[in-house]
């Protein structure tokens, strides 16, 4: 079960926050139930990038195994 502070990654595209799929946030407020969370997205520098209301079918958390990626924000 996800809940606050939770590292998760984004599973669909957020194209209205230049986010993709793949993307990592952290939770920052789980909504009713876990039926949707506030999530932030950061910059390698810190800077926020967005904080998004997103349903729980758009994010997941984080595999075994998996290790971040680094990529240039298109508005960046």
């Amino acid at each position: 079960m996800i809940k606050e502070l939770d590292v998760v990654v984004l599973s669909s595209d957020l194209p209205e926050y230049g986010l993709i799929e793949g993307d990592i946030g952290t939770v920052v407020l789980v909504h009713h139930e876990a039926k949707g969370f506030e999530v932030e997205f950061v910059a390698l520098d810190g800077e926020t990038i967005a904080v998004a209301t997103l349903p729980t079918e758009k994010v997941r958390p984080v595999r075994h195994g998996e290790i971040p990626h680094a990529r240039r924000m298109a508005n960046a």
